[in-house]
C-alpha cells in the first residue's frame, strides 16, 4: 500500500512540475472590444452567413465554395485523419490482445542413425497493458486531442475565411460590371459628342480644335473597356478558383440592387470574441498540445512498468494438446540510467517549444483585438464615404446638366462641358467603389468577429 502511495504522489509531483513550467498565457482583456461602442453581449457574428448576404445567387456561390473548395476538402481530410490518429493513441489506454499460434518441427542429429524428432504445437492468447504510473500515454492521449482539436478548429477558420474571399471578390465582380456599365454609356455620350463636333467642323461653325477634343474624349474612354473587361474575366476565374470549378461564367446581381443586411451595429463582449473566433481557439488547442508533449517529454525521463500475461495451450504431440494448459506473466520495468543529459535536454527543448507557441497565441489575441478595431474604424468610414459620394455625384449631375444647357447657349466653351463630363464620370465610378468598398467593410468586420463558420 505504501508503494502505491509513493507512486500516486510521484505522478503528482510530475504532473505539478511541468505545469509549474508551463506557465499560462498572459491575457488582459479589455472592458471592451472598441472603446467608443458600448459591450453588448448580442453580437453580428452570432447571425449565420446566409442572414448576412441575403442575394441568392452569392449564396449559391458560398455554398458551391463550402462543398468544392480544395483547401477546405484538404482540411477536412485532415481533420479527419488526425481523429483516426487520436484513437489510435486512445487505444493505448487498455491492454492490447492477440493470438499467437503455431507449429513447430524440428528434426535432431541430422547425421547420426537414431535421428529424433521433436513437435511442438502451441496456440495462446496474449496481453499486455502498460501501467502508466508517470503519465506518458495520458500526455500522449492529451496531444492527439489537442491536435485533433486544433485541425477542426482551423477547418472553421478557414471556412470563415473563405465567406469572407468569396462575397469580398463577388462585391468586387459587381462594382467592375458597374464601372463597365458606366463607361459604356459615357462612350455612347461621347460619340454622340463626336458627331454633333464633326458636323459643326465640316459645316464650318467652330475650328478643329473642339473636333480633334471629341476624339481624344471618345479615344480615351473607349481604351478603358478592353482593360476592365480584362478585370472582369479574372475576377470570375479567382471565383471559379474558389468553388473549385473551371472557370466559367459567374451570375451575379447589379450592385446597386444589394442591400445590407444589418441596420445596427453590435461587437459583442470580448470574452466572446476569444471564444467565437477559431483561429483563436486552433492557436489554444496548439498550445494545449505543446504542453501534452512537454508533459510526454517529462515522463519519459521515468521508468516503464508493462505487464505482460499469456495462457493456451501447448504439446510436443497433437494427442496430448487439449490436455496441456499454459500460463505465463511477467512485469517488465525497464528504466533509462544513462544518456549523458539527452532526455532532459528533449524535456528542456519542450518547455522552449511550449513558450514559443505562448507567445504566438498571445500575439493571436492581440491581433484579434486590433483587427476587429480597425474593421469598425473602415466600416464607420466606409458608410460615410458612401454617403459623401452619393453627393458628389448628385453635385456633378447637376453640374453636367447646366454646362450642357450653357454650352448650348453659348455661354460656355465646349472645353467646360469635357470637365463637367470628366468630373461626373469620375463621381459616378468613385461612388461605385465607394459602395463596394461599404460591403467589403461588412465583411471584413463579420469575419474579424468571428463570423462565417458557423453550421445552418
Amino acid at each position: 500500500m505504501k508503494h502505491y502511495i509513493f507512486l500516486l504522489i510521484l505522478l503528482v509531483c510530475c504532473s505539478c512540475s511541468v505545469r509549474k513550467r508551463c506557465v499560462n498565457p498572459d491575457i488582459a482583456l479589455p472592458d471592451k472590444i472598441v472603446a467608443e461602442i458600448d459591450a453588448d453581449s448580442a453580437c453580428v457574428a452570432d447571425i449565420h452567413w446566409s442572414e448576412i448576404f441575403t442575394d441568392t445567387l452569392l449564396q449559391n456561390l458560398i455554398n458551391k465554395t463550402l462543398e468544392q473548395n480544395k483547401d477546405l476538402l484538404t482540411a477536412t481530410a485532415r481533420v479527419q485523419e488526425l481523429e483516426k490518429l487520436h484513437r489510435v493513441a486512445r487505444a493505448d489506454y487498455f491492454p492490447a490482445i492477440g493470438t499467437e499460434g503455431y507449429i513447430e518441427h524440428e528434426t535432431h542429429n541430422l547425421t547420426a542413425e537414431n535421428q529424433t524428432l521433436d513437435l511442438e504445437v502451441s496456440a495462446k492468447l496474449t496481453l499486455a497493458w502498460e501501467a502508466d504510473f508517470f503519465g506518458r500515454v495520458r500526455w500522449a492521449q492529451k496531444e492527439a486531442i489537442a491536435n485533433y482539436l486544433k485541425s477542426a478548429e482551423g477547418q472553421k477558420a478557414l471556412q470563415m475565411t473563405l465567406i469572407a474571399d468569396i462575397a469580398t471578390a463577388y462585391f468586387q465582380l459587381m462594382a467592375l460590371d458597374n464601372e463597365l456599365e458606366i463607361i459604356k454609356r459615357t462612350l455612347e455620350t461621347r460619340q454622340e459628342d463626336l458627331n454633333k463636333a464633326r458636323l459643326r467642323f465640316e459645316g464650318g461653325m467652330t475650328s478643329e480644335i473642339p473636333y480633334q477634343q471629341a476624339q481624344v474624349e471618345f479615344a480615351s474612354t473607349a481604351v478603358l473597356i478592353p482593360d476592365l473587361k480584362r478585370k472582369i474575366e479574372i475576377k470570375e476565374n479567382e471565383i471559379s478558383l474558389l468553388t473549385g470549378e473551371m472557370p466559367s461564367n459567374i451570375q451575379r446581381s447589379n450592385i446597386h440592387q444589394y442591400k445590407l443586411a444589418i441596420d445596427t451595429l453590435k461587437i459583442g463582449l470580448p470574452s466572446d470574441l476569444i471564444k467565437r473566433r477559431p483561429d483563436i481557439s486552433s492557436a489554444e488547442q496548439s498550445l494545449k498540445a505543446k504542453l501534452a508533449k512537454a508533459g510526454y517529454a517529462w515522463a519519459e525521463r521515468f521508468p516503464r512498468f508493462v505487464i505482460n500475461l499469456e495462457g493456451g495451450l501447448e504439446h510436443s504431440d497433437f494427442n496430448g494438446f487439449f490436455t496441456a494448459p499454459l500460463t505465463y506473466a511477467i512485469g517488465e520495468l525497464t528504466a533509462p540510467l544513462f544518456a549523458f543529459g539527452k532526455r532532459k535536454a528533449k524535456y528542456d527543448a519542450a518547455i522552449k517549444a511550449y513558450d514559443a507557441e505562448r507567445f504566438q497565441y498571445e500575439k493571436k489575441v492581440l491581433q484579434a483585438f486590433n483587427e476587429v478595431n480597425n474593421a469598425v474604424t473602415s466600416y464607420s468610414s466606409a458608410n460615410k464615404q458612401a454617403e459623401l459620394m452619393e453627393n458628389l455625384k448628385n453635385s456633378a449631375k447637376k453640374y453636367l446638366d447646366l454646362a450642357q444647357v450653357q454650352h448650348i447657349n453659348g455661354q460656355i466653351n465646349y472645353i467646360d462641358v469635357l470637365d463637367a463630363q470628366r468630373s461626373y464620370l469620375n463621381a459616378e465610378i468613385d461612388l461605385s467603389y465607394a459602395i463596394r468598398d461599404k460591403y467589403i467593410a461588412l465583411i471584413e468586420l463579420y469575419k474579424s468577429l468571428g463570423g462565417g463558420w458557423q453550421n445552418q
